[in-house]
């Protein structure tokens, strides 16, 4: 500010020494051309009359009105000069001062963005140290998650070791009870073996027994059976009517006329006691129909035998013998939810039969 101070005054002074000096000059100059026949009129001054001195005189006033005039004028272009001049200084100086704030606000951004960058490079920095930090914790836990499986490790093989020698005593002891168990099982077994030996002794004597009194009943039953049919000897009328009953009912083909007891619904009839069952009918009690008491109800041969009626609800196949119910011997059987009369001499077919009191 100093500096354009001095540099605005000097160049005010230099401007003042030109311009004084040239006004003078311009002064003579025209004081010459106002009176330019003054200096050679000098001599005849004397002659010259009062009004013409008069006019000098206005001359002169005038050419000092000029004059004070221009130097006006001068005073004023140099105060407009200086005026200018001085503006230029304040424009300058202004220009100076904005850019000296330009450039203290750029001074202030850069230290600003230094001080952006130092923060910024800080942070990096803290976050850095705080990754590098945090990557320490990690490795950290990590050995001590390594450290910790490892020792989970030997802990499991050490259980692991102690289970497989508590697992081997358990099955050397285990071993040892099932060769002991094997030998009780073996000790008992050969028991029952002997007592199953036993009896199945005592069973098969049993059974001969029960065999033996069987055939004595049957033998029995024959006998009476004979005794029956001998004292019961149908007559000629009799065998015919039973004889065209029985061919009246024989199939025309077995494979369609005949229907077991699920196709025909299920068997409704009477049901023998399991107790009478097992004494008098199976495969094991067969006999004869000849000589037994025969009915025929609407129109199906029905026979008694044992204190029961059975109705045969059934064409006889078209292959048996013609008189197979006098000369076979027959049985009945339940089987398939129905009872069945079979004959000895083709055993793989059933006659559906319906029995009553």
């Amino acid at each position: 500010m100093k500096i354009n101070g001095i540099t605005s005054t000097a160049i005010v002074s230099l401007l003042l020494g030109i311009a004084i000096p040239a006004y003078s000059w311009q002064e003579q100059q025209n004081e010459k051309q106002d009176h330019p026949g003054q200096q050679q009129s000098k001599p005849e001054q004397k002659t010259k009359p009062e009004p013409q001195h008069a006019q000098e005189q206005q001359q002169r006033n005038q050419n000092q009105q000029h004059a004070e005039q221009q130097q006006q004028q001068n005073q004023n272009k140099q105060q407009q000069h200086a005026q200018q001049q001085e503006q230029q200084n304040q424009n300058q100086q202004h220009a100076q001062q904005q850019e000296q704030q330009n450039q203290n606000q750029q001074h202030a951004q850069q230290q600003e963005q230094q001080n952006q960058n130092k923060q910024q490079q800080h942070a990096q920095q803290q976050e850095q140290q705080n990754q590098n930090q945090q990557h320490a914790q990690q490795q950290e836990q990590q050995n001590q998650n390594k450290q910790h499986a490892q020792q989970q490790e030997q802990q499991n093989q050490n259980k692991q070791h102690a289970q497989q020698q508590e697992s081997q005593n358990q099955n050397r002891q285990h071993a040892q009870q099932q060769e002991q168990q094997n030998q009780n099982r073996q000790h008992a077994q050969q028991q029952e073996q002997q007592n199953q030996n036993n009896q199945h002794a005592q069973q098969q004597e049993q059974q001969n027994q029960t065999k033996q009194q069987r055939q004595a009943q049957q033998r029995q039953q024959q006998t009476q059976n004979n005794q029956y049919a001998q004292q019961h000897q149908p007559t000629q009328q009799q065998q015919r009517v039973e004889q065209s009953a029985w061919q009246e009912h024989r199939a025309q083909s077995w494979q369609s006329d005949h229907r077991d007891w699920q196709q025909r619904g299920g068997y409704h009839g009477y049901r023998i006691p399991d107790d009478r069952y097992r004494g008098y009918f199976g495969p094991d009690h067969g006999f004869r129909i000849y000589g037994l008491p025969f009915m025929v109800v609407g129109g199906y041969p029905r026979f008694q035998y044992e204190g029961y009626w059975f109705t045969t609800v059934d064409p006889w196949p078209e292959d048996w013998a013609n008189n197979w119910y006098d000369t076979d011997d027959v049985y009945v059987t339940y089987v398939n939810n129905g009872y069945y009369l079979f004959n000895s001499r083709y055993p793989n077919v059933g006659i559906a039969v319906s029995i009553s009191m």
